[in-house]
């Protein structure tokens, strides 16, 4: 089993995040390096919460932090009764189960931060850190949206800057993390590996970084059916992904380098 300390127990200058949605992606994270994962499932549909059983599994290999997702479905961040009534359950099940955080994030139609319901979900995780997902990329107003984070006490932003990819929003991820200051981590994702970091570090005085640093796999089955696809015809079933030990290695020897700068 691998052991590592978070970074608040470690003293660390910087938190490198790794998404994971397999026991082999959460073991490639922990020997590359990282301080911390975030569990999911369906990563590459963005990520949907992942099961008990996966949560457990994972437990049983490494001892790094672990942040659930709690996300219901594909798409949008805007959720009906029925789905909010799942996320709070889920965030019951995982604090639990011993979850070390929650990532979430709800949207009202317009494009603000649904308050109320975020509220109901802090108490729900009972002491546990809560970070708020990408949801923040799709809200009508981050500055705002910082503000009322603060007030809500969630301790991390996961953002991209608002862009798919996380160097062309630079010039918001570095307005975000100069109006947190010390209140809430701005932690940068979206495209993020050992070049964006060396880049977005210094530039936007970022130090906490997520990525999935997933490679392309072939699939063990020997025998294919060309005849029937399961998924979406573009995705095919025999390509699995993975995260990366070498890409996360390079990524937190970069964040290591630059910390030391500072």
């Amino acid at each position: 089993m691998i052991q590592k300390m978070t970074p608040k127990e470690n003293n660390c200058k910087h938190i490198l995040e790794v998404c994971v949605d397999s026991v082999e992606s959460a073991l490639a994270a922990a020997g590359g390096g990282a301080d911390r994962i975030e569990l999911c499932s369906n990563l590459i549909i963005g990520g949907t919460t992942p099961s008990e059983a996966l949560l457990k599994e994972v437990r049983k290999v490494t001892d790094i932090p672990i942040r659930v997702l709690i996300r219901p479905r594909f798409g949008d961040f805007c959720y009906t009764k029925y789905e909010f009534s799942i996320i709070k359950e889920e965030v019951k099940m995982f604090r639990k189960l011993g979850a070390d955080g929650i990532v979430i994030g709800i949207l009202k139609p317009d494009g603000n931060l649904d308050i109320n319901r975020i509220k109901i979900l802090i108490k729900e995780a009972g002491g546990m850190a809560v970070t708020l997902h990408r949801a923040f990329d799709v809200c009508k107003n981050p500055y705002e949206t910082l503000e009322r984070v603060k007030y809500l006490g969630i301790d991390t932003i996961l953002t991209s800057g608002q862009k798919n990819h996380c160097i062309d929003g630079k010039e918001l991820l570095k307005d975000l993390v100069e109006q947190a200051g010390d209140k809430i981590e701005i932690m940068i994702g979206g495209g993020v590996n050992a070049e964006a970091i060396s880049q977005l570090a210094p530039y936007t005085g970022a130090r906490a970084f997520h990525m999935s640093g997933k490679k392309e796999m072939e699939s063990a089955m020997v025998y294919r059916n060309k005849e029937v696809s399961m998924g979406l015809p573009v995705m095919s079933e025999y390509t699995i992904w993975r995260a990366d030990e070498e890409k996360i290695r390079e990524a937190c020897f970069v964040l290591d380098k630059v910390s030391d700068t500072k």
